[in-house]
């Protein structure tokens, strides 16, 4: 299938973190990733608020930056609730909101939500179907504005490319970059997770990235994408090896931080969605200066 309709650039913003917000600083945040001038917002969803209903809320807080999931859980609503809140943010807001969604992982589906996770490929194929063929009696937008699915492993990765627009991998390397755009093709959009600290001390870099990948490396959906990368389980012991942290965190100089945006581009990559790691729940508003500076020029 083609790319979605939704221009969301070179370059985005994807905070996690944003839900530890309040909302009106949420609002802000927002407004300060459209006035920085990057592509798109990416918003997630775990157990903090609806991204549905906080869409709604940064869209209306901004005038032109599109908003992204990164992604919606598919176990969280069935496909015609899905497939009404992307069609109605779509055509409150047109071009600017691009529904991204996935399996998510077990602990999260079938140890918080209850729901069977025995076969979440499968899952998806069937929700895409009866996604497509949900009703709407409702004002729509004029056009279909189109999704991209939380992809890693091949299987995924080809549904994407086949039966959606694209794929938003996350927790994962240029290398893999390389691999998606090979398995996908020229046409779907291909929007990697990136995610940096803005440290260039060595043991300082690594203990703030090693925090904030602690929870993704126990997770078996991200684990098994790794070893296909050729990394073992030696490299997840004791927080990650250094070797598996500089290959997931791009860490150093604004410049270095930028090698690493244009490694994705390189590999294949449309779109390359930042992460931010830091200590705390602040605004990382210095932060995303930065990497406009460098990163958009």
């Amino acid at each position: 299938m083609s790319k979605p309709s939704v221009d969301i650039g070179r370059v985005g913003i994807w905070y996690g973190g944003i839900d530890a917000l309040a909302t009106p600083d949420a609002r802000r945040a927002a407004q300060l990733v459209e006035e920085l001038g990057f592509g798109a917002l990416w918003i997630a969803e775990a157990v903090g608020r609806d991204p549905f209903v906080s869409a709604a809320v940064l869209l209306s807080a901004t005038e032109t930056l599109p908003l992204a999931t990164g992604i919606a859980n598919i176990y969280a609503r069935d496909p015609m609730t899905m497939a009404a809140g992307q069609k109605t943010l779509a055509e409150a807001f047109p071009n600017r909101f691009l529904l991204g969604m996935g399996v998510s992982h077990g602990h999260l589906v079938a140890g918080v939500r209850k729901h069977d996770y025995s076969k979440p490929y499968s899952y998806m194929i069937e929700y895409l179907e009866r996604m497509e063929k949900a009703l709407f009696m409702a004002r729509g937008p004029e056009s279909d504005p189109g999704l991209v699915l939380a992809a890693l492993g091949p299987k995924m990765l080809e549904l994407a490319a086949t039966k959606a627009n694209g794929a938003h991998p996350y927790f994962t390397t240029p290398e893999h970059t390389a691999i998606a755009r090979e398995t996908m093709g020229a046409d779907a959009l291909l929007a990697p997770e990136q995610m940096v600290v803005l440290e260039t001390d060595p043991v300082e870099a690594r203990r703030i990235a090693r925090a904030g990948m602690k929870i993704y490396l126990g997770l078996p959906n991200y684990f098994n994408n790794l070893v296909r990368l050729g990394f073992t389980e030696d490299d997840r012991a004791d927080g990650g090896s250094d070797r598996l942290v500089d290959a997931i965190v791009a860490w150093g100089t604004d410049d270095q931080i930028a090698e690493r945006v244009a490694q994705h581009h390189d590999a294949g990559a449309d779109h390359v969605c930042v992460q931010v790691l830091q200590d705390g729940h602040d605004l990382p508003e210095q932060q995303f200066r930065r990497l406009a500076d460098v990163l958009l020029t």
